[in-house]
This record gives C-alpha cells, sequence and structure tokens, in this order.
C-alpha cells in the first residue's frame, strides 16, 4: 500500500471522523465513520491528473472515492480549476461532485484546518446524496456556527441547505 493511503485513512479516521470543541463537538464529517466501517470509502493513487481521472470515475456501491495525488505535481489554483472543470463538463449532468482539497489552498473553518495537509486530494461523492446529508445536518444546526464566506464556497455546485 502506497504510504499516501495509509496517510489519508488516518486522517479520516483520527480527524474527519473525531467530534471537534471548535465545531459545537460535531465531527468535521459526521458521517464519515459509518462510511469507513461499512467499507463505502475507497481510497487510492491518481494515475495521471484530476481531470483525466475523473473521467472514468463510478462510485457503484460507495459513499465516497478519493483520489490522491501528489501536491508538488499540481499547483493549488490549477489542481481546482481541473476539478471544477470536470464538475461542470462531466460529473455534475452525472449527479456526481468532486470537492478539491490542496494542501496549498488551506480550509480553515473556526480556527482548524479541515485539509488534509500533505496530499492533493480529489472527493468524489453522489450529488444527490451529498445534498441529501447536507439538508438532514442543516435542520440539526451542523452549519450554523460555520463562516458564510466559506459555506458560500462550499455550496457553490450544491444546494444550499441553509436556505
Amino acid at each position: 500500500m502506497h504510504p499516501a493511503i495509509e496517510q489519508v485513512q488516518q486522517w479520516i479516521e483520527n480527524f474527519v471522523e473525531q467530534p471537534r470543541p471548535e465545531l459545537k463537538g460535531w465531527p468535521p464529517c459526521p458521517y464519515a465513520r459509518r462510511a469507513r466501517l461499512q467499507q463505502q470509502i475507497s481510497v487510492t493513487m491518481g494515475k495521471i491528473d484530476p481531470y483525466t481521472d475523473l473521467m472514468d470515475i463510478d462510485l457503484e456501491d460507495l459513499m465516497v472515492a478519493i483520489l490522491i495525488y501528489n501536491p508538488t505535481e499540481f499547483e493549488a489554483d490549477m489542481f481546482n480549476r481541473q476539478v471544477d472543470n470536470v464538475n461542470q463538463g462531466f460529473l455534475l449532468p452525472r449527479n456526481l461532485i468532486a470537492l478539491a482539497d490542496h494542501p496549498d489552498d488551506k480550509e480553515e473553518v473556526n480556527g482548524i484546518c479541515m485539509n488534509q495537509g500533505q496530499w492533493a486530494l480529489v472527493l468524489v461523492q453522489s450529488l444527490d446524496k451529498l445534498n441529501h446529508f447536507a439538508g438532514v445536518l442543516a435542520q440539526q444546526g451542523y452549519y450554523d456556527n460555520w463562516p458564510d464566506s466559506y459555506l458560500t464556497q462550499l455550496f457553490r455546485w450544491r444546494e444550499d441547505p441553509r436556505s
């Protein structure tokens, strides 16, 4: 197993799934633990680049597929542009969405860095499922403490559950 895969899996278990006081006791992703335990998360190394690799993505029975890239091979702006382009041109019409996470494009919520930090990641999910679960979380107050500027960016390709 590539060390990056192990590092991302540890990040999911030790950060993404863990309740955080900065998020009022919520974990960064309240559904991650269940998805991991049900083996509905795939973590693999990207082969070429995000745009090319995502053209062939299929979630099958997965909640999320994570592709890992060496961040030194892709400047953050270029990486994000590739993910945006494949979302607009290919994934969104197929009811899928890719979310980029590059260590040089820091995502901070209430003082905590949400990035994996070592690797450039692309997380692919079903758009309908992501919108549904975000709506459930919004009703439970999950996003009440998050900065509006971050949420505006987060929901730019999705339904904003706060409205």
